[in-house]
C-alpha cells in the first residue's frame, strides 16, 4: 500500500473517531440538560380540587405521617405545623385508620399559646391504600352557644325557684295566721310583691327570647324617640315617686330612629327603671337625647350606687348582678341590661356605660337615625 492510500485511510479513521467523540459529547450534554420526567403525583389529582371547595378543613397524610396536602384553615386552626399534625390524639387516630381502614370520628380541643382554645370535630377516613384523609370542622361557636344555653336554663331555673318558693311559704304562712288579720295583710302584701317579681322575670325571659329570634330586623319602621322616652318615664313613675326621685328628660326633640318600636321602648324603659332602682332617694335621673352624625344617642344618667370598674365588662351578661342582695331588694331580675344589649345589636347600634362607684352611672344607647327636617327639631327645656 503506497503512502497516499495510507494517508487517506488515516484521515478517514481520524474523521470517524472525531465524529464519534463529538457524538458522545453531544449525547452527554443532552443527558445532563435533560428535564427530568415529572413523577406521578402522590396525592390523586382531584383531591386538591375537592379540598379547596369543601367547607371542612382537609388534610391528606401519607404512610409516614407526613402531611402531603392541607387546606389553609388547617394552619390557621393550628392542626398542621409544617408537614406534621400538631395533635398527638389526631395522629394516633390516623395510624389506627391506616391499619384497619375503618372510618373514625373524634372531638378535639386545639390549644395554642396566646390564642383561645378551639373546639373541633375530626373525621378520619382512608384515601386509597397509602393515604389518609382528615376532615376537621370548627365547632367553637356551636360549643359556646350550647354552653350559654345550658347556663341560661340553669339560671332561669334558679331564678324562678326563688319567687315560687317564697309564694308557697307565704301562702302557708297566711293559712297558719288565718285568725290574725294583720299578719294575713302583711303576708299577702309580700305575696303580691313576689308574684309581681315573678311576672317581671317571666316577661323579660320572653322578651329576651323574642329578641334573639329577631336578628336581624325584618321590617324596621320609623320610631319616635320622644314617645319612647315618655313611655319609659311613665312606666317608672310609681317607683320614682315612692323614692321621691325626679325623672327629667332633655335634649333634642323630634328625633327618630329606624327599628322596632316595642324593642326600642323596652330598652329605654329598662335603662330608666335601672336608674330609678339604684338611685338614692331624693335624687334625679336625667334622660337626654341628641343626634350624633347618622346615629341618635339616648343617655340615662343617675346618681346611684355606681358600678365597680372590674364589674363593668360583665353587667350585660344575663342574670349577672353587681350586688345580688341589693338587686333582690329592688326586685331586679338581672335581665334588663341583656335586653338593652340585644336591642342595640339587632338595630345596628351599641350601648356604652360610664360609671364611678358611689357617684352614679351613665348608660348611652346609640341607634341608627332617620334624618328629619332640622326645622322640626328643637331642644327640650
Amino acid at each position: 500500500m503506497d503512502s497516499t492510500t495510507q494517508a487517506f485511510l488515516a484521515a478517514i479513521i481520524g474523521a470517524v473517531v472525531g465524529g464519534a467523540a463529538v457524538l458522545a459529547w453531544a449525547v452527554s450534554e443532552r443527558q445532563q440538560h435533560r428535564v427530568p420526567v415529572a413523577e406521578e403525583p402522590v396525592v390523586p389529582p382531584g383531591v386538591a380540587t375537592v379540598l379547596s371547595v369543601l367547607r371542612s378543613t382537609g388534610v391528606v397524610v401519607d404512610e409516614s405521617d407526613t402531611v402531603l396536602k392541607a387546606s389553609a384553615p388547617a394552619y390557621s386552626l393550628g392542626i398542621v405545623r409544617g408537614v406534621a399534625l400538631t395533635s398527638d390524639e389526631l395522629a394516633e387516630l390516623v395510624r389506627q385508620v391506616r391499619r384497619d381502614g375503618q372510618i373514625r370520628e373524634t372531638e378535639l380541643t386545639i390549644t395554642r399559646t396566646g390564642i383561645p382554645a378551639r373546639s373541633v370535630s375530626a373525621r378520619v377516613a382512608p384515601l386509597g391504600s397509602r393515604l389518609v384523609l382528615v376532615l376537621v370542622e370548627d365547632r367553637t361557636r356551636e360549643r359556646r352557644v350550647e354552653a350559654v344555653r345550658r347556663d341560661f336554663v340553669a339560671n332561669v331555673s334558679h331564678e324562678l325557684k326563688t319567687p315560687v318558693g317564697a309564694i308557697r311559704l307565704l301562702s302557708e304562712a297566711v293559712a297558719d295566721a288565718a285568725d290574725d288579720p294583720e299578719a294575713v295583710k302583711r303576708f299577702s302584701d309580700r305575696m303580691l310583691l313576689e308574684s309581681e317579681r315573678l311576672g317581671r322575670l317571666v316577661q323579660q325571659i320572653i322578651e329576651l327570647s323574642r329578641l334573639q329570634g329577631d336578628d336581624p330586623l325584618e321590617a324596621p319602621q320609623p320610631v319616635a324617640v320622644d314617645q319612647v322616652i315618655e313611655l319609659a318615664v311613665d312606666t317608672s313613675a310609681i317607683d320614682a315617686d315612692a323614692k321621691r326621685i325626679a325623672v327629667v328628660s332633655s335634649g333634642t326633640r323630634g328625633l327618630r330612629v329606624l327599628g322596632n318600636a316595642d324593642q326600642v321602648a323596652a330598652a329605654v324603659s329598662n335603662l330608666v327603671a335601672n336608674a330609678v332602682s339604684y338611685s338614692e332617694p331624693d335624687s334625679t335621673v336625667l334622660v337626654t337625647t341628641k343626634a350624633a352624625g347618622d346615629m341618635v344617642e339616648v343617655s340615662v344618667v343617675d346618681q346611684g350606687i355606681g358600678i365597680p370598674n372590674e364589674e363593668i365588662e360583665r353587667i350585660f351578661e344575663r342574670f349577672y348582678r353587681v350586688d345580688p342582695a341589693r338587686h333582690r331588694s329592688t326586685g331586679g331580675t338581672g335581665l334588663g341590661l341583656s335586653i338593652v344589649k340585644h336591642v342595640a345589636a339587632t338595630h345596628g347600634g351599641e350601648v356604652r356605660v360610664w360609671s364611678v362607684e358611689g357617684q352614679g352611672s351613665t348608660f348611652t344607647l346609640t341607634l341608627p337615625a332617620i334624618v328629619s327636617d332640622p326645622v322640626n327639631q328643637e331642644e327640650r327645656p
